[in-house]
């Protein structure tokens, strides 16, 4: 897919390394030139442009861009003029960063669908891994459904997918297992650190080993339900 990030704070530059590293194609683009600089050999294309203003825009190669996300935070007025402009450029997928419940209103008027608050949900991720034991990392799909990773122990070990009844029982779906894996050093003794390696799209028969991690699909209540249990 090709991408067009706009704004390349902490937050944008992350975004755009992480998709860059999928193999996907992308454009950075900053105004701040030492953000250009320092960059550009991270991303795909990195481009200086001040984006709040119709030229600018009108000079970007958007031909056959799939998404265009301005991860403008800190200058709300830069975020809005930039939002503004994207949405006359007929993109097929945009996407706005907010950086306030007023920022939020405001991009919800302009018909904004996709509005990404990343320290919101950066806090919600960290305060359901502190307080949800087994949980290593969460995604929220709607304020409902979710996709989590869960360490696997308990009554579940050594048990198929299809004995511990994920779907009938819990009304989850297990999608995926990442097989914990120790890696020996030249010696041949066996690491402290482990890695982790995904093993496809889970079956009925697939075995659940103590330590492995399992990523559920499901309704946030049936899953806090099974991980009570």
């Amino acid at each position: 897919m090709k991408f067009t990030i706009i704004g390349l704070g902490n937050f944008g530059l992350a975004l755009a390394e992480k998709l860059t590293h999928l193999g996907h194609e992308v454009i950075g683009v900053d105004k701040n030139i030492q953000k250009i600089e320092d960059n550009k050999d991270k991303i795909t294309h990195a481009i200086c442009l001040d984006c709040s203003y119709q030229a600018a825009v009108n000079s970007l190669p958007l031909k056959n861009t799939d998404v265009v996300i301005v991860a403008i935070g800190e200058d709300v007025g830069a975020n809005l003029l930039t939002t503004a402009l994207m949405k006359k450029m007929d993109i097929p997928r945009l996407i706005s960063r907010s950086s306030s419940n007023i920022h939020q209103t405001i991009l919800e008027s302009m018909k904004i669908k996709e509005i990404i608050k990343p320290e919101v949900e950066t806090a919600d991720r960290w305060a359901k891994k502190l307080t949800t034991s087994g949980m290593v990392d969460s995604f929220e799909l709607t304020d409902q459904y979710s996709v989590v990773e869960v360490v696997i122990g308990g009554k579940f070990v050594d048990k198929t997918i299809e004995e511990v009844g994920f779907n009938n029982k819990y009304n989850v779906i297990v999608l995926t297992i990442m097989k914990n894996i120790r890696e020996a050093n030249k010696s041949g003794v066996l690491k402290k650190t482990s890695k982790f390696q995904i093993q496809g799209i889970a079956k009925a028969e697939t075995i659940l080993t103590e330590g492995d991690i399992m990523v559920l699909y499901g309704n946030n209540d049936d899953i806090n339900k099974l991980l009570k249990d």
